[in-house]
């Protein structure tokens, strides 16, 4: 209960979403990011694609974030390509893309209000 308490933190409510006020402390693969925010309880997810978007437009008044690359909760299109990938954003710069799910990628938990 207290790794739950320490990265759900304060949360952060911006538009329709409570955001966790902490990302998870290591970057992981695409189903353990999934499943641990899914672990938090009451609802807490990955974000989808555009909610994604949404915390880094406001990735100031969230704080926290790193210049890393964030996932989604979007399973990429894997019926053309050889390793699965899913959706994320780089909080760098901006840009969306897709990364194999054996790629890691930081984590930070939303839930709808």
């Amino acid at each position: 209960m207290a790794r739950i308490n320490e990265i759900i933190g304060n949360a952060i409510k911006i538009q329709n979403l409570e955001v966790a006020e902490n990302d998870f402390s290591q970057t992981m693969f695409w189903d353990d990011a999934k499943i641990a925010c899914a672990e938090l309880g009451n609802g807490w997810r990955l974000p989808t694609k555009e909610e994604l978007n949404t915390l880094y437009l406001n990735k100031e008044k969230i704080g926290g974030f790193t210049d890393n690359f964030y996932w989604s909760s979007l399973d990429g299109d894997n019926d053309f390509r050889e390793v699965d990938v899913s959706w994320g954003q780089s909080f760098e710069n901006g840009n969306k893309s897709v990364a194999s799910e054996f790629s890691t990628g930081s984590c930070r938990a939303v839930k709808s209000l």
